[in-house]
């Protein structure tokens, strides 16, 4: 069970890390971008660390508040949701 766990999440964070990097490239372009909406629903969906990684990488979103403090946030909770359910099995 713990390698399809971990399949998914390195999925969902190649998946955000991707979204981040073609999202920055389309802001380049001035074409159309991918919803603020989804890159946190990317996160929230197990990709916290690879969106994170990639606003840095890709020096993408790094001026908005709610992604700077958002991210890490989510992160964090993932990680506490993690080991509290670890504890309890």
């Amino acid at each position: 069970m713990e390698e399809w766990i971990m399949a998914y999440l390195a999925i969902m964070n190649l998946i955000g890390i991707s979204l981040m990097m073609i999202d920055k490239r389309r802001a380049i372009r001035h074409a159309w971008r991918i919803p603020e909406k989804m890159l946190f629903l990317c996160s929230l969906l197990g990709g916290s660390i690879g969106t994170w990684a990639g606003m840095y990488l890709f020096h993408h979103k790094t001026k908005h508040w709610y992604f700077v403090i958002g991210m890490p946030v989510i992160l964090i909770l993932q990680i506490v949701c993690v080991t509290y359910i670890r504890t309890i099995l």
